[in-house]
């Protein structure tokens, strides 16, 4: 599932955002609390480059956190600056940034094309105007659609961020949102779960019990259906949950340190169970580094099948791809 190339991640927290969306508080996602300078990206990237597997060659300088495009120019501009010498430098090779929809214009896209900028993650979150509107997003499905396409045209890489669980939204909801984001065939999407997190408007809610976060289980579960559904229609889900939030600031919804390990299970065990169509005995091949998601956090996927009369020794096979699987009924 994870893309080859790694990102040396310079958080910009709620700079640039117009507005302040209902389950939307950026600080406790970071933990940063202040806006990165020109010397924190240059100590950044020193950091990064003590790693052993360090390779410039298939690494990034991300701006993520805020809305970047939207933020004053003159710090833009210092912030695409000093990344933008790393890029000639040949220390990384690109760089990516994630903005809001509304916030993509001509101007903006030759300026970013400028200074090496390689990727443009849009947050669109939902396809859904109604959802949207309702977790004050402040912009609408036609603008997500409208800017992935000068994105596109302007040669960027395109990524969507989408959310699952947003008040108002539903299983069936998201699925369609799958399906517009298949449409406009991003190269990249991520898929964050909706967290319930202290000081936002979605906790005044979550308290009136107006809003019900979804559980872990139909979290992991939608998620692999979208997952699927992407990757079927070749495009790489780059991130499956949260990278981390902070402790204090969790007040409900599906968060799990290991988010993506229990959606990527979940995925195998979808797939055998697509594959077996009567019980007994069976051998399940999977890639070498596939072998615990397969078998699944404390047997959960080996006491699945067996529940269903499927018994499953689980082998490793290194011609196998991520999350493939191969089945051989033992005689």
């Amino acid at each position: 599932m994870s893309l080859k190339h790694s990102n040396i991640s310079i958080f910009v927290p709620h700079i640039g955002c117009p507005n302040k969306c209902s389950f939307c508080n950026q600080r406790y996602i970071t933990g940063v609390f202040k806006a990165p300078t020109v010397r924190d990206v240059a100590i950044a990237v020193k950091n990064a480059q003590t790693n052993p597997n360090y390779d410039p060659k298939t690494t990034e300088i991300a701006y993520f956190g805020g809305s970047f495009t939207a933020i004053n120019r003159n710090y833009m501009l210092r912030l695409l600056r000093v990344a933008h010498r790393f890029v000639k430098s040949g220390v990384v090779s690109g760089i990516r940034i994630s903005t809001r929809p509304d916030a993509i214009d001509d101007e903006i896209l030759t300026l970013l094309k400028k200074y090496s900028v390689t990727a443009i993650e849009l947050g669109a979150q939902s396809l859904n105007d109604r959802v949207l509107r309702l977790n004050n997003r402040g912009h609408k499905v036609s603008d997500v659609v409208k800017a992935a396409k000068k994105i596109r045209e302007y040669g960027f890489e395109l990524g969507l961020q989408i959310m699952t669980g947003l008040y108002a939204d539903s299983d069936a909801s998201a699925l369609k949102t799958a399906d517009k984001v298949i449409e406009i065939k991003p190269d990249t999407v991520r898929i964050y779960p909706t967290i319930v997190l202290k000081d936002t408007d979605l906790e005044a809610l979550y308290l009136d019990n107006i809003y019900i976060p979804q559980s872990l289980d139909s979290a992991v579960n939608l998620a692999s259906k979208l997952y699927k559904m992407f990757t079927d229609n070749g495009i790489r889900v780059i991130r499956l949950g949260l990278h981390s939030i902070e402790k204090d600031a969790y007040i409900a919804g599906p968060w799990h340190p290991a988010f993506s390990e229990l959606c990527q299970s979940q995925i195998m065990l979808n797939e055998v169970l697509s594959q077996i169509n009567e019980k007994g005995n069976y051998i399940i091949y999977v890639g070498n580094s596939d072998v615990s998601k397969m078998i699944g956090q404390k047997r959960s996927n080996i006491l699945h099948l067996e529940s269903k009369g499927i018994y499953c020794k689980v082998k490793p096979d290194d011609t196998l791809g991520n999350l493939e699987v191969r089945i051989e009924r033992e005689v």
